[in-house]
Formats: C-alpha cells, structure tokens, sequence
C-alpha cells in the first residue's frame, strides 16, 4: 500500500508540545492505534516533532513515554528512521524503528500498535501559534 495515498490522519491540538494536561485533564494515548500510515495536519502541526518533547506536554494525563524521532525527517530517497519514546529518567527509553515516508511536500509515517496507554506521538504545531492572546 502507498503510504502517500492511503493515511490516517492525526489533527488534534492536544499533540502539540505546547499543550499540557492537568492531572485531572482527560486521558489521550495512542494504545488503539492501527497500525497503518499515519499523516500530522492541521493544528497537530504538518510533520510529527523531531526534538525531545518535554514530560507533561502533548499528553493527557497517564500518557508518560511521548512519542518523536531521534533525527531529521528523510529526504524522497530515504525511508527509515528511528522512533524514541521520552521516559521519566531517559529521553529515549523505548525505541522502535518506523518508516517515514517523504511525499514531495508532506511526510507520512508508518507506525505499529502502541503497547499501553502511557504511549502518545506529538506533533510539531506551536500550540501558542493556535492561539489568539
């Protein structure tokens, strides 16, 4: 199947880094995640973040391990990556390889079933950009 094509689409403001959650804040986590392309649009941003995310951000409240890569997003002739998941102790506690597709213009991502709740992948919107102050 052609990632470019055929894709779910993650476009929810709350994967951003900027959002965070209050512990009474409701649960997000990608424990039923499809596995299957995936795509960031809209304000989940246009690709999934590439720099450590912060604990307590793009989460809700039991989602511990955030989901980035570890280096830049490929050019056309490139194809796989490596997916880190921040831990309390660790900026890469979990890692697992993925396929990262580049479009001409937007990324997909080929991601696997997500082990538990505690797991969420993050977005690299600017939440304040969402936002009118």
């Amino acid at each position: 199947m052609d990632g470019c094509k055929n894709y779910s689409v993650f476009s929810e403001a709350n994967r951003t880094q900027g959002n965070s959650s209050s512990p009474l804040a409701y649960m997000k986590c990608s424990e039923n995640l499809v596995t299957g392309w995936y795509r960031f649009e809209e304000a989940a941003g246009d690709r999934m973040q590439d720099k450590l995310v912060l604990m307590g951000r793009c989460r809700g409240r039991t989602s511990w391990h955030l989901g980035w890569l570890n280096g830049t997003q490929p050019t056309v002739a490139e194809g796989v990556v490596t997916l880190c998941f921040s831990g309390p102790k660790n900026c890469c506690a979990w890692r697992n390889i993925i396929k990262v597709k580049n479009c001409s213009g937007y990324y997909v991502y080929e991601l696997q079933w997500m082990p538990n709740c505690s797991y969420r992948l993050c977005g690299n919107a600017d939440a304040c950009k969402l936002h009118s102050f």
